[in-house]
């Protein structure tokens, strides 16, 4: 993260600038430069902490896919929720979002776990927390990041329409209150984990179900296949 102004794309600079300047984000810098300065390891690297918002713009925003923590393993964790660098094996969760892509819309499962074409149609694959350290989850929770998090759906759910949230697990759906159901789809489901998907993500049919308001909006749908 820059020492001076975070890298994050000047479409969500115009609507987020404000939340920059904050007490809580200065903390959180500064939290961030001490971990880093005392050696430890990162994920995802400094220049892809705001992949999300770099490839998917908020004029081209129409899906949200909200997650937790990046991953922590090396090599996995590139600033899109549930996505990883090209090469790096399929964590499980992402496997099991595989399998209910194919079940429910024409969907061939890939060999590699990376989301970008998603990220280039409009989707906001977004962590509620943007960093962690190096094989220790949950261990940048409660450091600021919720709080810019938050702001990112309190924003969207002010400042667009017709966007389509996909909430998945009991932390995603605490986070609907932060939205305005009148203006947007809200789409929840247990979490693709193999502790919970058979819970009711199996079957949730929440691809297909966000095409279908997509086009009922006029808007064009996702193309899942990646």
């Amino acid at each position: 993260m820059n020492q001076v102004q975070p890298q994050i794309h000047e479409s969500w600079l115009e609507v987020l600038s404000d939340e920059f300047e904050k007490p809580y984000f200065a903390d959180l810098k500064q939290f961030l430069v001490t971990e880093i300065k005392a050696g430890k390891t990162i994920y995802p690297p400094s220049p892809q902490i705001f992949a999300a918002f770099d490839q998917c713009h908020f004029a081209d925003l129409k899906v949200v896919i909200l997650g937790q923590d990046p991953y922590h393993g090396p090599g996995q964790a590139h600033g899109l929720s549930f996505s990883v660098n090209p090469g790096v094996q399929i964590p499980p969760s992402l496997k099991n979002i595989y399998k209910e892509l194919h079940t429910d819309v024409d969907f061939v499962i890939p060999e590699h776990g990376h989301l970008r074409t998603w990220a280039d149609q409009g989707v906001l694959l977004l962590n509620a927390t943007l960093t962690v350290e190096h094989k220790s989850p949950s261990s940048h929770q409660g450091k600021g990041w919720e709080k810019f998090t938050d702001e990112v759906i309190r924003t969207i759910s002010t400042n667009k329409k017709n966007v389509v949230f996909l909430l998945w697990g009991n932390f995603a759906r605490s986070k609907k209150a932060l939205i305005d159901s009148e203006k947007h789809l809200i789409l929840e489901a247990s979490h693709p984990s193999p502790f919970s998907a058979h819970n009711g993500f199996f079957g949730c049919r929440h691809f297909s179900r966000t095409n279908q308001y997509l086009t009922k909006q006029e808007l064009p749908q996702i193309n899942w296949q990646n």
